[in-house]
């Protein structure tokens, strides 16, 4: 009730994507945020737990603890979830590849906590789509890959009804440049494939596909073109309630509902000025809570820090503070949908509609969203995207206060000093492993090794893969030994890296460039060429393929391929393709460690004369530290200007000839 004694609608879900370091540490940050009015919880997990793996893998160096809480037992799910009543919680877990044994952990967990199964409410993401397009935690081919998401959404639909077992995630596709289009295009056709999947593998004891698609969540993205934003939020709920009520003859309304949580975008999110943020994460906000009739039922923002690096408990709790004077202070939730009968908004919404619909139709004549990743049709589209945003921002046609206009400023007391942002600790990686390390000795081996048995026999002859999960978890089977077994039973999958060989000639500015790149070229006998590399786990690769596009589109050769090469695998094509430059591309934290380890062994193969320059969110002390470690350039967020980038890597590749 309001203070005029209107009844005001129930707020939205207030969310921190969190975790950090440990489960221990994450344990309290929970508790804290939860203590200051967050009435939900999105777990953030690093990434080694994400694809697959234990934090003593090999490939889990640098990376344990850095993105989110690595996660490699239910010894750390229980130790996650401390004091805090997990049968009380709405609990959103970001993962994909792995949501059927996170969710397993979770379940564990629960159990042990006397939860009863029937009340767990949250949401698994478990969109391997978008990961393929845009984020790149997949493990395993499409296939399968489907498979297991079918698995969770009939298991979750008997066993745990309050349950969203799938999160369809278009938040990724817009930090991949999507444009609002293809958000609700791409979004929508993947929605249709985990349809199609439940569809084709019903029985008579299958759950109807109106109960399935009510348990279908939206995970999306809120940019800073708000009218459009907010319309596009409209045209997703009208084109959903179309597609399931003529698709798939979902009668009732309820089931037809547009349900969507959301993170307002990071990809605009500055390291220039970034007090700027504040008011760009609160415009996006708006665009997702005004509007009723497309209202989020849950809301994460970002740090306004967050392109400096880690945000600080502070900074996550300026960002809840914002969602909850919107909800408490203001009239919004007192009142009616305020965009019901703009033309304007009506115009903008049909129009979104119509082109989503054609793009929806194109993917559907090739055979669906699973057949657009194998072709690399949507991956292609969304680096074409991507490269158009930025080359907007260079030449000014889209304006980015602080970035391109209005560049001159006043030093800002919220970065100066020290700790202006959160940084995890070295000795973390170091600890987790002898935490594993203890948990392998201390259980049961035998019952270990019945669990993995149990559960390869599942993957292969199709039972559903839940309960041996869950079996597993209990048992003490750590998550890289999960990852182990369906890895060998369905095989690994590296997705198509959408970026052409073919040099456009297009680009503004590039004239000066190619003239340099040619002149360097003839100078050393052959034409430049450079290796963009990401090193680790990291499967954001924006950075990178906007870098090989420019690149080539410069002239250079250029030898990209693709996410998550180990260090040797990236020397190894330096040695093969005899390049003149390696460019290494890192976002998770992991930078230091891995360049290191980069630069160690290309001085072993003799290519210590070829020059190393890094881009990522890279805090000025690691730049420092990489530069001594003789590291040629770092790039951060701030150098936007791809040409300049360019220009740089063809004058240090003579400086070193």
């Amino acid at each position: 009730m309001s203070e005029t004694g209107t009844i005001r609608d129930k707020p939205w879900i207030f969310r921190t994507y969190a975790g950090h370091s440990t489960a221990d540490e994450s344990n309290k940050l929970y508790r804290a945020n939860l203590a200051k009015g967050q009435t939900g919880l999105s777990i953030a997990f690093d990434l080694p737990t994400q694809t697959g793996y234990d934090s003593d893998s090999a490939l889990a160096r640098g990376e344990v603890g850095k993105v989110g809480v690595p996660i490699s037992h239910l010894g750390d799910m229980r130790a996650l979830f401390r004091d805090i009543p997990i049968a009380e919680m709405n609990t959103s877990m970001t993962i994909n590849a792995t949501a059927p044994w996170l969710l397993a952990l979770y379940i564990a967990a629960a159990d042990e906590q006397g939860a009863p199964r029937a009340k767990l409410n949250g949401t698994t993401q478990n969109d391997i789509i978008k990961e393929y397009l845009s984020r790149g935690t997949y493990v395993f081919p499409p296939a399968p890959s489907m498979r297991l998401i079918k698995d969770v959404i009939l298991f979750t639909t008997k066993e745990l009804p309050k349950w969203n077992p799938m999160n369809v995630c278009s938040y990724h596709l817009q930090e991949a440049g999507a444009t609002p289009v293809q958000e609700l295009a791409y979004a929508l056709a993947t929605a249709i494939a985990v349809l199609d999947t439940i569809k084709a593998a019903g029985d008579a004891s299958s759950p109807a596909l109106g109960d399935v698609a009510q348990r279908i969540s939206f995970f999306v993205n809120a940019g800073m073109r708000f009218v459009t934003e907010l319309c596009k939020m409209r045209a997703f709920t009208e084109l959903w309630d179309e597609i399931l009520s003529s698709r798939y003859g979902v009668a009732d309304e309820k089931q037809r509902r547009f349900r969507y949580g959301v993170q307002v975008n990071s990809l605009g999110l500055t390291e220039q000025q970034p007090e700027n943020n504040v008011y760009r994460i609160l415009i996006e906000m708006l665009a997702v809570v005004l509007s009723k009739n497309a209202r989020a039922r849950a809301v994460q923002l970002p740090a306004w820090n967050e392109a400096l690096g880690l945000p600080r408990p502070f900074d996550q709790q300026w960002s809840l503070r914002m969602q909850q004077i919107m909800a408490y202070e203001t009239d919004l939730l007192e009142y009616g949908d305020i965009f019901d009968g703009s033309t304007e908004i009506m115009r903008k919404v049909d129009e979104l509609k119509e082109q989503a619909r054609a793009e929806l139709a194109a993917i559907d004549a090739m055979g669906g969203a699973i057949a657009a990743i194998e072709t690399g049709y949507m991956k292609s589209k969304l680096v074409e995207s991507n490269t158009q945003r930025l080359e907007n921002i260079e030449r000014g046609a889209q304006v980015v206060v602080g970035v391109n206009r209005f560049i001159d400023s006043e030093p800002s007391p919220l970065t100066a000093g020290e700790g202006a942002i959160m940084v995890v600790p070295e000795h973390v990686e170091a600890e987790q492993i002898a935490r594993l390390d203890d948990w392998r000795k201390a259980r049961d081996q035998a019952a270990v090794s019945a669990a993995l048995a149990d559960l390869r026999d599942a993957a292969r002859s199709n039972r559903n893969i839940m309960e041996p999960s869950i079996a597993a978890a209990k048992a003490g089977v750590t998550t890289g030994e999960w990852g182990a077994v369906l890895r060998d039973v369905f095989g690994e999958f590296r997705a198509p890296t959408g970026v052409g060989r073919s040099a456009r000639q297009v680009a503004d500015g590039l004239d000066d460039v190619r003239a340099e790149v040619e002149r360097v070229s003839k100078k050393l006998g052959r034409r430049v060429k450079f290796l963009v590399g990401k090193p680790g786990l990291d499967g954001h690769s924006n950075g990178a393929e906007q870098i090989a596009v420019r690149a080539r589109d410069a002239g250079m050769e250029v030898v990209y391929e693709g996410i998550r090469l180990t260090p040797a695998e990236i020397v190894n094509a330096a040695l093969e393709e005899g390049v003149h430059c390696v460019g290494l591309s890192i976002l998770s934290g992991s930078h230091v460690p891995l360049v290191k380890d980069v630069m160690a062994r290309m001085k072993a193969e003799g290519l210590d004369d070829v020059p190393v320059v890094i881009g990522g969110i890279i805090p000025p002390e690691d730049a420092k530290v990489l530069k001594e470690a003789g590291v040629a350039a770092v790039y951060t967020p701030k150098d936007y200007e791809l040409n300049t980038i360019m220009a740089d890597i063809v004058r240090i590749v003579e400086a070193r000839a």
